[in-house]
């Protein structure tokens, strides 16, 4: 039987954010989510009680990330493990153009990530075994600006991701990243073949990795709509 630990998950309003919720709330696990206010999360906040906390979701705004963590803080004090949901469309305004549409997926994706880890970091550093798994669409994984250009934090989430890796290790916080498999930089020669994820058949697949704790996951899926649905 596993040990009861609490999480927080970023981008959780739909899709497979959403879909992580409830999956580690099955288990048994505490989990805040920063999600916008839906029926779906009512209905688990109904259903779980005080095991589902409900955080600002617009985490690419500072102000609404601080404001996360601060009431993390004042609720549990400490947390086990961060998922970030890093290919959510949560981020986007409602009259995002088509052709701004990567690059936002990108660059606010890239904000909230670095905004969660931020201020979850002391409250992971007071957790049990603590951990963070980043999870990446195709998308959010994409190299901003010009591909030609140098990998470095500035214009690749994976890259960015990767150069927190020794620091988090420094602090025991254990990183696992689970994206596409770089074209630029593959972690093997094995070829993914993507797969019909749903958000519940993805989500049991990642929260079934968490135990294992490897630095890399490959998530090959080839409907990017049904785990990161774009805002209605």
């Amino acid at each position: 039987m596993s040990i009861s630990r609490s999480f927080w998950v970023t981008g959780a309003s739909r899709g497979l954010g959403l879909a992580l919720v409830e999956q580690l709330l099955d288990q048994g696990h505490r989990v805040a989510a920063s999600s916008q206010d839906n029926r779906e999360l009512d209905t688990l906040s109904e259903r779980y009680g005080s095991h589902l906390l409900r955080l600002p979701d617009q985490l690419q705004d500072a102000d609404q990330a601080s404001a996360a963590g601060q009431r993390l803080q004042a609720q549990w004090g400490a947390i086990d493990g961060l998922l970030i949901n890093a290919g959510t469309c949560d981020y986007l305004p409602s009259a995002t153009l088509d052709t701004d549409l990567f690059e936002m997926i990108i660059t606010s994706n890239q904000r909230a990530t670095e905004h969660a880890l931020a201020n979850a970091l002391p409250l992971l550093t007071r957790g049990d075994k603590p951990q963070v798994m980043a999870i990446l669409s195709r998308y959010s994984a994409l190299q901003l600006y010009e591909p030609t250009q140098p990998l470095s934090g500035v214009n690749s989430l994976p890259q960015w991701l990767s150069e927190q890796r020794q620091a988090l290790q420094a602090q025991g916080v254990d990183l696992t990243v689970a994206a596409p498999q770089s074209l630029q930089a593959p972690s093997t020669l094995l070829q993914f073949i993507p797969e019909q994820w749903t958000p519940q058949s993805a989500a049991m697949a990642l929260a079934g990795c968490l135990e294992l704790r490897k630095p890399e996951l490959v998530l090959e899926a080839l409907s990017l709509n049904s785990l990161w649905p774009l805002p209605h």
